[in-house]
């Protein structure tokens, strides 16, 4: 009986291998983002280091992609793999915003433009509202796609504080003794 056979838990999923008789089991949860308090830290030093960077290299995106984008290991070979060619080519500003459609599906590109020397880059969650009503993400840079990729970071950080702030709780009621009543209308 040769094959893989998935096996939930309540905190990971574990995979357990069948070769010829032998039982292997491997976890998947290296795999998944461990709590990390510093981790919007993290991501603040790394668009410091973005807004340094004179150039996009291949390097550089991966490194940005190890380290603000844990979702993406989740997507198929076939989404991963555009995305590969699209930085073999040196397609940056194309890489970047597949980058964002795998990562953050949820943010798109409002606009990109170039003033002054500098592009200006915003990532909108609701990009048909109005300029002054959206809560909108801006990123500057002397490269469109730095520009663009500072912006994708902070939209993980943000996205990630707002991940780890919990709803508040709604207070429950209780049952008070007494008459039942009904409301509905049967006329």
């Amino acid at each position: 009986m040769a094959g893989y056979f998935p096996v939930s838990l309540s905190y990971g999923v574990f995979i357990t291998f069948v070769v010829a008789g032998t039982v292997e089991s491997q976890s998947s949860c290296h795999d998944a983002m461990p709590f990390d308090a510093n981790h919007d830290q993290r991501l603040e030093a790394l668009q410091e280091h973005l807004r340094a960077c004179p150039a996009i290299t291949p390097e550089l995106l991966r490194d940005v992609m190890a380290r603000a984008c844990p979702r993406l290991r989740a997507h198929p070979p076939p989404a991963k793999a555009k995305l590969d060619g699209l930085i073999a080519a040196g397609a940056w500003i194309d890489a970047v915003l597949a980058l964002l459609k795998l990562e953050l599906p949820q943010w798109m590109l409002r606009r990109l433009i170039y003033d002054d020397g500098e592009w200006h880059c915003s990532l909108s969650k609701h990009p048909a509202l109005p300029v002054e009503l959206d809560d909108s993400i801006e990123a500057v840079h002397e490269h469109p796609a730095l520009a663009l990729l500072s912006a994708l970071v902070e939209a993980r950080r943000i996205s990630a504080a707002k991940a780890d702030v919990r709803p508040p709780s709604v207070p429950q009621g209780r049952a008070t003794p007494g008459h039942i009543v009904c409301c509905d209308n049967f006329a």
